[in-house]
């Protein structure tokens, strides 16, 4: 038995048309935006690109700030070692000044000590020399008196033997003399000078009317000097009663005595 196959009309198929899905729009892709949004994306862009550069600045100022800052505490810790290294040189030459000072003043010191020991030293063997010479002085006055003495007795009283001791005595004084002389002592033999107290002890008063007031008339004991110093004064007498000695002479007379020192 045959079963009938429904057929279907071709046409009607055609003409009756499937049911489809609904049409959809298509969603946007992604960064697909609409015009306006898209302006504010470049706002946002700019934004972000100038808090980019801000914030580069700002980290960029920081860093300079941050070495600014350590060139400070450096140029701060240069300073002070200059300042210590200053206050050190300072110290130095103060030291050294110091030192050249006290140097000076002992090579013044040491010079001073010098000249004191060499002046004491010339002034001790001054002093023993004038002491020698201050003992020797009576004996040149007694050969002096001695040979004096024999000089007022005449010839035949004193006979040939005496004459020639004498002579003898009188060379034995000038040899004393000339030794004392290198010493630098000379006689004080004043007589008919002018009266110095510094030089001459007057004993006695002669009045004569012919010669300048205040002459030294008689030398009863010769003085000595020592180089510039006197070491005994000459024992006179003074005459007075005469004129004044004229000022000019006085000069004169000064002027002599310290050309007879100079040469002495």
């Amino acid at each position: 038995m045959k079963v009938p196959v429904e057929v279907k009309d071709e046409k009607n198929d055609a003409a009756e048309p499937e049911n489809e899905p609904e049409a959809v729009e298509p969603e946007p892709e992604d960064g697909a935006v609409e015009p306006d949004d898209e302006e504010l994306d470049e706002d946002e862009e700019r934004a972000r690109v100038e808090a980019a550069i801000r914030a580069g600045e700002e980290a960029a100022e920081r860093e300079l700030a941050e070495d600014a800052k350590a060139i400070r505490a450096e140029r701060d810790e240069l300073a002070k070692k200059l300042s210590d290294v200053e206050d050190q040189i300072e110290s130095a030459k103060k030291d050294a000044a110091d030192a050249k000072d006290r140097l000076v003043r002992l090579q013044a010191d040491w010079e001073n000590y010098r000249r004191r020991t060499a002046a004491e030293r010339i002034a001790e063997k001054e002093r023993a020399a004038e002491g020698l010479v201050c003992d020797l002085l009576p004996v040149i006055d007694d050969m002096e008196r001695a040979i004096e003495h024999a000089g007022s007795t005449s010839e035949g009283e004193l006979g040939t033997q005496m004459q020639q001791f004498v002579d003898g005595v009188s060379a034995v004084h000038e040899k004393m003399l000339s030794v004392l002389g290198k010493q630098g002592v000379a006689p004080i033999d004043p007589a008919g000078e002018p009266f110095d107290p510094l030089s001459h002890q007057a004993v006695g008063r002669e009045e004569d009317a012919e010669a300048f007031d205040e002459t030294v008339a008689q030398v009863y004991q010769k003085g000595y000097k020592m180089g510039d110093k006197v070491i005994r004064t000459a024992m006179v007498t003074v005459t007075y009663g005469g004129p004044k000695r004229p000022a000019e002479e006085a000069k004169a007379d000064e002027a002599a005595e310290e050309s007879e020192k100079a040469e002495g």
